[in-house]
């Protein structure tokens, strides 16, 4: 998937990307349509919204719920405020809300991108009510350069994303169990490894 704008290569932006349409859409409709069934309400965190397109399709599915946007990119805040999408401006080490606001925050593609991905997601658990989820949403590097050169999406294929550290979710369990929350399952998408693109994982607050 795209990355965030206000990078060294913003012209690959998320919305345009989506507007793109063809299998990329139909595959990014399908990975948020998968994400939305392990999410509680009414109360909902989209960490590290980006550019706001999955925050508006979960406005657009649950519009009796409080769901709001959370960025660190000031360009991704003014795209989304833009749009009327509900964000705030702020760090996901401090996150702005206070303790146990949240039946669930969402964190889409952005663990990966992150220095200190364990303070990040304490900060998400302080904000998580008792019993609420924490739905983390990673993708598979080579897996997502394999399908973007069989689509022929060599400008995404050679895009540098950022990328810290590529996750494994036996990884991601240990710092889920140290940070508070109990580790439920994790799914692929869109099939089974070795041909998953994403891997979900759900987590639940002690």
């Amino acid at each position: 998937m795209p990355v965030s704008a206000g990078s060294n290569q913003a012209d690959i932006s998320q919305r345009l990307q989506y507007q793109k349409g063809g299998l990329g859409r139909m595959y990014w409709d399908y990975r948020d349509s998968q994400t939305f069934r392990y999410l509680k309400g009414p109360a909902v965190l989209d960490a590290g919204c980006g550019e706001g397109i999955t925050l508006e399709k979960l406005i657009s599915l649950h519009p009796d719920w409080n769901i709001e946007g959370l960025d660190i990119d000031a360009e991704n805040v003014s795209i989304c405020k833009n749009v009327g999408l509900p964000i705030k401006h702020g760090s996901l080490y401090e996150v702005p809300y206070q303790d146990e606001r949240f039946d669930s925050c969402l964190f889409m593609e952005v663990i990966e991108h992150l220095e200190h991905p364990d303070k990040a997601i304490g900060e998400l658990a302080r904000v998580t009510k008792k019993n609420g989820h924490l739905v983390i949403v990673f993708p598979v590097d080579w897996a997502m350069y394999t399908a973007r050169l069989i689509c022929l999406r060599f400008k995404e294929a050679t895009f540098d994303p950022g990328h810290l550290r590529q996750w494994k979710t036996s990884d991601l369990g240990t710092v889920l169990q140290s940070c508070g929350f109990e580790y439920i399952k994790a799914i692929s998408l869109p099939l089974p490894t070795p041909f998953a693109l994403h891997k979900l994982v759900i987590a639940r607050k002690k």
